[in-house]
């Protein structure tokens, strides 16, 4: 599907000097582990500005966050900067909160919306299996926004489906994809949420390409695995207080090979009544 890429507003280059493709890299696994705030940092160094502007101000608009992000090297690929341009993050975080800044924000329900530097990483990691015609499955879909990045990218050809065991997110979620660029992938089907414990996946429009995980799993659930097609790809936070976001390949025999991208905190994967408990 094409996407329409608007242009920043202002040049990252004109503000910060480009650091070196190490440096990048260990800033962001920073920000991976610990996204809210950052550490001191030294005035003379050019992240300094980077941590103030991203936790301390709003970068005001939708594309100019994703210019930030590809200059520090969370996007890196043309596919995922058009789709997060596209889907508007300010219409899938709750009136009250600074959209653009990168930082997780509540939405009710012991549940929040990833920063915007971890749903780069998540696109990046699974762009290959977001392909148009493919089939995408968001475990804890929350907001709805990723799972409306993997609708637009997989098409109106494709299925995107979102799962979150929180009836009132699910109509919350619904509601804001109405209001984005994906709402006539919601209204085709191409496009759907359900109400459903997410650790059992949706049989229905499975096998997926891609699956994507959005809560930490103390290990990973068996259901998903079958349901995760031979060449695709499952991206999930694994551990309790120690967490991982590991990367599962599925083989074309079936096995499957997993690897470790970073040290992430996300809320735990549980069911409904756990998680509403400390409500």
């Amino acid at each position: 599907m094409s996407l329409a890429a608007a242009s920043a507003s202002a040049s990252p280059s004109a503000l910060f000097p480009s650091p070196t493709t190490a440096a990048r890299r260990r800033f962001l696994h920073h920000l991976l582990a610990a996204p809210p705030r950052p550490p001191s940092l030294r005035r003379c160094s050019p992240y300094h500005w980077m941590a103030q502007f991203w936790t301390e101000g709003s970068l005001e608009k939708n594309n100019a966050l994703v210019e930030y992000l590809k200059q520090y090297g969370a996007v890196t690929t043309d596919q995922v900067a058009e789709v997060m341009e596209t889907i508007d993050r300010a219409l899938f975080v709750p009136k009250g909160f600074t959209p653009y800044i990168d930082s997780p924000m509540p939405i009710g329900y012991n549940a929040t919306i990833s920063a915007p530097h971890m749903h780069a990483t998540c696109l990046e990691l699974l762009k290959d299996r977001l392909q148009p015609g493919m089939h995408a499955l968001d475990v804890g879909s929350g907001s709805g926004y990723l799972t409306a990045c993997f609708a637009m990218m997989v098409g109106p050809e494709g299925r995107a489906v979102g799962i979150e065991h929180i009836p009132e997110l699910v109509v919350a979620s619904t509601e804001n994809v109405e209001r984005s660029a994906a709402a006539p992938l919601l209204k085709d089907g191409s496009l759907s949420f359900h109400v459903s414990d997410g650790r059992l996946g949706w049989p229905d429009a499975a096998p997926y390409d891609a699956i994507h995980v959005g809560a930490a799993a103390p290990e990973i659930p068996q259901p998903l695995l079958e349901q995760l097609k031979p060449g695709g790809r499952m991206v999930i936070p694994v551990g309790t207080y120690s967490q991982d976001l590991q990367v599962i390949d599925k083989n074309t025999d079936g096995s499957t090979s997993v690897r470790n991208d970073a040290s992430v905190r996300y809320v735990p994967l549980t069911s409904r009544s756990a998680q509403l408990q400390d409500q």
